[in-house]
């Protein structure tokens, strides 16, 4: 008896396995994400026009580095010491920190206002659109979390010619801290009704995806030009060197 059942649970199984459009057989049904949650900065918008800016203002090959390396450092000190400055005060401070340790004197706000603002008006990367495209074709619900502000994420998405892929434009400032904070993530799946078991974030930055898997997301980790996971940290679930593998490895 025992036998028979397992045999027409078989079928059963086959049978549902069928009937699933291709694209999703690719993967587990148990494994497929809900919820596609994107970073933006260099995971979806390229920087290149930024940095080009930055190293140019300081004449240094390395200044763009050190003033993005700031950010994310000074925006941690931030969380861990529970203040909170919009990523746009923290990148005004961070190209002042960068100006002194270069010897070089302070920017005029006029002029940190105009280098901040390129962050608003960058391209994405080449392989976003067909990707989210694929993406949004075979069904997934996607969204943006990020480190930058409401107002800000907005104006990039918006320039980047992207709104139309994503259902919400989530920022850490609703929770005042910044990932990779388990609130960040959990308070995107709490906006968006999703589990975060059935919630992947897909970032090109081995901290985020980190943070992610901590509080308990799936991951999928971008491997743009210079970036690496954090050896220290659970492995994502996916790892490809742009968009478009992540979305063939969800069957997209």
């Amino acid at each position: 008896m025992s036998t028979r059942r397992t045999f027409l649970s078989s079928l059963a199984l086959a049978a549902t396995a069928a009937a699933l459009p291709s694209s999703l057989m690719a993967l587990p049904l148990a494994a497929r994400p809900k919820l596609l949650l994107f970073d933006v900065n260099e995971t979806l918008l390229d920087l290149s026009k930024l940095q080009t800016a930055i190293n140019q203002e300081f004449k240094s090959e390395f200044a763009f580095k050190q003033w993005f390396s700031l950010l994310l450092q000074y925006s941690l000190v931030d969380t861990a010491t529970a203040a909170y400055h919009d990523f746009g005060q923290i990148g005004a401070a961070a190209l002042d920190m960068l100006a002194q340790s270069l010897g070089q004197s302070a920017r005029p706000e006029a002029r940190k206002k105009e280098l901040l603002a390129l962050i608003t008006e960058l391209p994405p990367h080449p392989d976003v659109v067909p990707a989210l495209t694929r993406l949004q074709k075979a069904g997934f619900r996607m969204a943006t979390l990020t480190n930058s502000s409401g107002p800000a994420v907005k104006k990039q998405i918006a320039y980047a010619g992207l709104s139309s892929f994503f259902e919400q434009l989530l920022s850490v400032d609703v929770v005042q801290r910044y990932k990779p904070h388990p609130d960040t993530y959990r308070m995107a799946c709490q906006k968006l009704q999703v589990a975060p078991a059935d919630t992947l974030l897909i970032a090109a930055h081995g901290w985020d995806t980190a943070g992610a898997v901590r509080a308990g997301l799936q991951a999928a980790f971008v491997a743009r030009p210079g970036q690496a996971l954090y050896p220290l940290a659970a492995a994502p679930a996916y790892t490809g060197p742009t968009i478009a593998d992540i979305a063939r490895q969800l069957g997209a």
